[in-house]
């Protein structure tokens, strides 16, 4: 664990991911009820006047902690997928020089019932952007080397002004209706002079899918330590960016991991059969 002393810029991004995983804390499982979830003592009504579960003795505060658990864990996934979304498009901008509106990235559709919708990715940078001139050639010369991996022709290599990146904490999910929009989402952004990457920050992905995106001419950067800076997540941020994100990501695994202890606790606590006392 690292006892490197964060810096006030670290304690201003850290903060980014926090708020988000501090929202897992006072998550309450729904069971098909309720939108915002519901508490013990709703639960106890609910499950206390269904014969079939008092049956089985599934109206106990066990059961109510399993689903908090068991929901919790999934919340607690998707809130470090967004924290790390805010977390670095906010690196991206400082050490691009980027505005918020140019380091997002939006197109809109028409729908087969005749309505509009408007789909974007997680951050973009166009190289004319770019304010340092160095910064500019440094990731010109990476999109040209990933225009060649991808196998690109020239022409429509020379036509790349830039990437859109989606970022995932990783990626597990069989989820078709996604896959098919990230296949639509790479072609919309070939048709706008951009190179899709997917940016995965942890190596827990399903290698078919990956398969899928790459056929669809999908970047794809690992959350590994490979030095290949088209290949690591981690040597793109530090030799592309200009950030190490995996030093940052080293002086604050203290705090992470302490706000982590936090709220798994809470969710895999059992609740006191008092809470569901009126």
């Amino acid at each position: 664990m690292s006892s490197t002393p964060i810096t006030p810029q670290d304690s201003v991004y850290l903060r980014i991911i926090l708020d988000r995983i501090a929202v897992c804390a006072s998550y309450q499982p729904r069971f098909g009820q309720a939108q915002a979830g519901i508490t013990l003592a709703d639960f106890h009504t609910l499950y206390g006047a269904d014969h079939f579960y008092t049956w089985f003795g599934l109206d106990t505060p066990h059961v109510y902690a399993a689903h908090r658990a068991a929901g919790g864990i999934t919340s607690i996934y998707r809130q470090i997928g967004i924290g790390s979304e805010l977390l670095l498009r906010q690196i991206i901008r400082d050490q691009l020089g980027l505005t918020a509106t140019q380091a997002q990235w939006a197109y809109t559709i028409t729908t087969n019932t005749g309505t509009s919708r408007t789909l974007k990715l997680d951050a973009r940078i166009i190289l004319a952007d770019i304010q340092d001139d160095s910064r500019r050639q440094i990731v010109a010369a990476w999109l040209q080397h990933i225009s060649q991996t991808l196998g690109l022709e020239p022409a429509i290599a020379t036509a790349m002004q830039g990437v859109v990146i989606e970022i995932r904490q990783g990626y597990k999910s069989k989820d078709a209706k996604r896959q098919h929009a990230d296949v639509a989402n790479a072609a919309a952004a070939y048709t706008q002079g951009y190179i899709p990457v997917l940016l995965l920050l942890s190596n827990q992905f399903d290698t078919g899918v990956i398969e899928r995106y790459t056929r669809a001419r999908w970047h794809i950067l690992r959350g590994n330590f490979d030095q290949d800076a088209s290949i690591s997540t981690y040597t793109f941020f530090r030799e592309i960016i200009g950030y190490d994100l995996a030093v940052f990501f080293q002086r604050v695994s203290p705090q992470l991991q302490q706000t982590m202890a936090q709220v798994l606790y809470s969710l895999l606590e059992v609740p006191d059969e008092r809470e569901a006392t009126p």
